[in-house]
């Protein structure tokens, strides 16, 4: 039998060939077995994105947690993330289940487990409900029948979508950012937010907002290769003020600018400090995941903000936000937090955030950008993931481990971290990490310098030492 196990967010494999109805009903069994342990009377939250199966595999997990006695709220239709989340908190359950595989390739699905609290379960609990996964399930899953657990009152529809919707109006000026005359772009990337601008600001221009399990083949991560299509279309419209993006299970947030210029989460990052302590004035701690610039503690410093670096997986920030007083939390990889909402990664959420401090301020984005970089100075980022054999990999890695690394060609090292990966600083506060993925047989490399095409040079070179 194969041995599951919870990668940096979740479980995930490829479709039919791990990720199977057997598979489901063993995690789906232990996660029943786990809350039941803390609470008889258990209940979760459940649902499913836009993956191929995702229903499948939601009704099998709330089939399971109902024959065990647990309590079920399952999503009508396709749900994103932070809606499971906000679901979880909204109807006081013990957990709540995503079937996502997140911004991982078509052929993939995935198991997400969140707290009561609406974010990411904490590590250790992970590890406890991975501990307890049978070997064989004891239940039948497609001998079960939702009908007959709605009429025992274990099975209950919610509205999740309409739930996130009213959040969302609560907590914004809609109104503000529909009469500002900005023309906005959104790219769901056939994803799990598609129907949320759609509802709330239907004047937005869309793509890739309809229902398409294969994602045409691309894997729906919102980083710029990805989003060619996207950025083509601001650059040749050339009246579109800024675009968003989010990534299959709508947790992570890709912008652009009215150019068609990537704006990475670095920027994204700093510019939500600066708009909320600045423009709202709020305050709290910043928790940044490792990969993240060094420019967050800049702006942190300028405005006497605490700051805590922290492993990457958002789970890590997620356990700090749930104890402390927290302003935002966020990863490299487009994951962002912030106070206000639910301790959870939504690329929705961050997205309307910007357009609000736009429609507000009347600056375009470059202009908020430049007030971020009058504090922090001006910086490019740039990351290239290195698609590797397994050997290779470990080569690399094990030259970073032995320590025994001077410099990168040209750049030589003046100080190395190694929290989560590894990291190098230059003399000139430029620096290059490599870290390999906790989800996929990659290497990922990052890079930052003042221009995009000086952090290449530094990849480029960061490659050439680390695989010869």
């Amino acid at each position: 039998m194969d041995k599951i196990k919870f990668g940096t967010d979740g479980w995930r494999a490829i479709i039919a060939k791990e990720f199977t109805v057997n598979n489901v009903t063993r995690v789906a069994e232990a996660t029943a077995n786990w809350m039941i342990a803390r609470n008889k009377n258990a209940s979760v939250v459940v649902g499913h994105d836009c993956r191929f199966a995702g229903e499948m595999f939601a009704h099998t997990v709330a089939k399971v947690c109902c024959a065990k006695g647990v309590k079920v709220f399952l999503a009508k239709d396709f749900v994103s993330t932070p809606m499971i989340s906000l679901g979880a908190v909204n109807h006081k359950t013990d957990l709540g289940v995503i079937i996502t595989a997140s911004h991982n390739p078509p052929s993939y699905n995935g198991y997400k487990l969140k707290g009561s609290y609406g974010g990411p379960l904490t590590p250790a609990q992970v590890q406890e409900i991975e501990d307890i996964i049978p070997d064989v399930p004891s239940i039948d899953a497609d001998s079960l029948s939702l009908a007959d657990f709605e009429k025992k009152g274990l099975l209950e529809y919610t509205d999740l979508e309409t739930m996130y919707c009213k959040h969302v109006e609560a907590n914004f000026d809609l109104d503000a950012i529909r009469n500002s005359g900005l023309r906005l772009a959104y790219d769901a990337m056939y994803g799990a937010g598609q129907n949320v601008i759609k509802r709330l600001l239907p004047e937005t221009i869309k793509i890739h907002c309809d229902y398409n399990p294969s994602f045409m083949g691309q894997a729906p991560e919102p980083i710029h290769k990805n989003l060619q299509e996207f950025s083509n279309l601001i650059k040749s419209d050339g009246k579109i003020d800024c675009g968003l993006a989010t990534d299959g299970d709508a947790d992570r947030i890709g912008l652009y600018d009215g150019k068609g210029n990537f704006v990475d989460s670095h920027h994204i990052i700093l510019l939500l400090i600066h708009y909320l302590v600045k423009y709202k004035k709020q305050s709290g701690k910043v928790c940044i995941a490792f990969s993240v610039t060094p420019r967050v503690k800049k702006l942190c410093d300028h405005y006497g903000l605490e700051m805590q670096t922290l492993k990457i997986g958002f789970k890590w920030i997620c356990e700090v936000m749930i104890k402390e007083d927290v302003l935002v939390g966020g990863e490299e990889s487009g994951g962002i937090a912030i106070k206000g909402h639910i301790p959870e990664r939504d690329g929705i959420w961050m997205g309307l955030v910007i357009w609000e401090f736009m429609a507000k301020s009347g600056k375009n984005l470059q202009q908020l950008i430049d007030e971020v970089y009058a504090i922090t100075g001006p910086f490019a980022f740039e990351r290239v993931d290195l698609h590797l054999t397994e050997a290779e990999k470990n080569k690399a890695i094990d030259k970073c481990k032995s320590g025994s690394l001077t410099a990168f060609g040209s750049y030589k090292i003046a100080k190395a971290d190694d929290l989560d990966g590894y990291k190098y600083f230059f003399e000139n506060g430029d620096w290059i990490m490599i870290r390999a993925s906790g989800t996929e047989p990659v290497l990922r490399t990052y890079a930052e310098s003042d221009t995009s095409k000086a952090a290449y040079d530094i990849l480029a070179a960061g490659k050439q030492t680390l695989l010869s």
